[in-house]
């Protein structure tokens, strides 16, 4: 794993054969891509806890605002939710 975090500097076409299969173009935007669970983390812990410690019947709701935060931020990174 550690020869990974060292190859893109070197050859960025040996990173972007080794993530999982797929078309050339999806595998390269993917590599300059982050991954989702890497970007808006304030904005998902925010978003979890009012899920989750909500006390309205329909938690939702209730969070649309923070959810919506949320949203809004993995939207800038290019991730539809």
């Amino acid at each position: 794993m550690s020869s990974s975090f060292s190859l893109p500097s070197i050859s960025p076409k040996a990173e972007s054969s080794a993530p999982v299969g797929g078309a050339n173009g999806s595998a390269s935007a993917t590599a300059s891509k982050p991954k989702p669970c890497c970007v808006c983390k304030d904005e998902k812990v925010l978003r979890d806890d009012c899920m989750l410690f909500s006390k309205s019947a329909d938690p939702t709701t209730d969070c649309k605002p923070i959810i919506d935060q949320y949203k809004t931020c993995m939207a800038g990174f290019g991730f539809q939710i």
